[in-house]
């Protein structure tokens, strides 16, 4: 570990695998113990919560009280390195293949970028689930650093509001840090969020979005199918729900507030909850929202992780996919000690709605209702309004195909002169165009075709 690598750690601050301690004392070991028995880690020694770097210095005294106290540990715990770097003592701690791993106090785990104490019904689970490994920790198959897009990387960085600039120079640290790089190997969490093209290496990894036409199944009018990195299948689930539910405006003092029939934070709740909660080792299924007359559903394969109390539903989390939960965290997509369902049910009763109704067997289900008063009706003004977007849409995209019929390798700031929208515009149009079987792109970017579905 070097100072760079310090530098970065301080930057991202306290994670799943990153706990910093200003000083330090014997209650270490928890620590220790915590990190061994998630994904490994790093102690900081000399930092304080807000990761500014208030001194400690190494001596051979505590070196050697820190080995005994992982040593003591049961099973034994072999520390990695402990190294002082600059004012700052680094304590690296491998995970733990023999988990779950205790010490003096008991035993603990890591939740986010706290250590807590195991209940007897986690240490439990927590053995159950080491007979197998789990998905997310399992190195991607064939999943070179080359798959990796920065793109992603920045974008997953501006969500987390943290300014790095990683490059190919630094990549290695950064998703080492993240506890997504292991032993030379990019993870399946490190896929799922930033892989440049997830349908080659977890091809399962996909969120179908769905509006229906009526209570049932039967009639569907919308439909798109996002097989992209997590991030992407939150926010287009996002965009998707905006689209289809009604909204209706307040005037509060002197600015206009719109409000959505089901408030957006619950349901994007329930999204994050299915995103993070998905048991990945399932094939041939993906996660669902659904939107009928009546209700919005959000399923996901994988019910209550196994051995998970149901009277505790609701109460408390103990997480399928710990490190994706904490990239989500990262994120600010979600609770740090899994308050998620309590949210959910206290913005549903806040907005005057039915309470939701959850279902786990081999799926995990949340159903939201619908007010039928208001999600069924629309005024005059608003179904004007809607017609006249819904031919102006129309116009645009088929003034688009014309021009691209012309000229197939025409280029977006071409047809954004031409079609009089902004370039952003006009991607948007033929992303839409493309998800919808209209249109595919022929070649690369650069030097590549379109052509038009018949």
């Amino acid at each position: 570990m070097s100072i760079a690598d310090i530098k970065l750690l301080l930057k991202e601050g306290e994670g799943f695998t990153i706990e910093f301690k200003e000083r330090y004392t014997s209650k270490i070991d928890r620590d220790i113990v915590a990190l061994a028995n998630a994904s490994g880690g790093v102690i900081l020694l000399g930092v304080d919560d807000a990761g500014q770097v208030v001194g400690e210095k190494l001596t051979n005294k505590m070196k050697a009280e820190i080995v005994d106290l992982a040593r003591n540990c049961d099973p034994h715990i072999r520390i990695s390195q402990i190294k002082q770097i600059e004012g700052v003592v680094a304590i690296e701690v491998p995970e733990g293949d023999e988990k779950p791993y205790s010490c003096s106090s008991g035993y603990f785990c890591r939740a986010d970028a706290v250590t807590q104490k195991m209940t007897q019904k986690e240490v439990r689970m927590m053995f159950r689930q080491t007979v197998d490994r789990v998905f997310e920790d399992l190195p991607g198959n064939d999943f070179k650093l080359s798959d990796v897009s920065l793109g992603k990387i920045k974008a997953f960085l501006r969500e987390s509001q943290t300014s790095l600039d990683v490059t190919k120079a630094n990549i290695v640290s950064f998703l080492s840090s993240l506890g997504v790089y292991k032993g030379g190997r990019v993870n399946n969490a490190g896929v799922l969020l930033f892989a440049a093209k997830i349908e080659k290496f977890v091809f399962h990894s996909e969120t179908i979005l769905v509006a229906f036409k009526g209570k049932d199944r039967t009639h569907i009018y919308d439909r798109e199918d996002v097989r992209d990195d997590l991030l992407t299948q939150l926010n287009e689930s996002i965009a998707f729900l905006k689209k289809h539910l009604n909204i209706r405006s307040e005037i509060r003092e002197f600015d206009r507030h719109d409000i959505y029939e089901i408030p957006l934070d619950a349901l994007r709740e329930a999204i994050v909850n299915a995103l993070v909660h998905r048991d990945y080792s399932i094939r041939g299924t993906s996660v669902y929202v659904r939107i009928f007359d009546d209700r919005v559903e959000i399923e996901n394969p994988g019910g209550l992780v196994p051995g998970f109390p149901v009277s505790q539903f609701g109460q408390t989390s103990f997480r399928r996919n710990p490190l994706i939960a904490d990239l989500f965290h990262r994120m600010h997509k979600v609770e740090r000690i899994g308050a998620g369902i309590k949210k959910i049910k206290d913005l549903i009763k806040s907005a005057g709605l039915k309470e939701p109704v959850f279902e786990y067997d081999t799926f995990f289900k949340a159903t939201f209702y619908r007010d039928p008063e208001f999600a069924l009706k629309k005024s005059t003004r608003e179904k004007t309004t809607q017609k006249t977007t819904q031919k102006t849409t129309q116009k645009t995209t088929q003034k688009i195909l014309n021009l691209i019929e012309q000229n197939p390798a025409i280029t977006r700031k071409e047809l954004a002169g031409l079609v009089g929208i902004t370039e952003d515009g006009i991607k948007y149009q033929l992303v839409g165009m493309q998800r919808k079987g209209f249109l595919r792109r022929l070649g690369p970017d650069k030097g590549g075709r379109w052509e038009i579905v018949r």
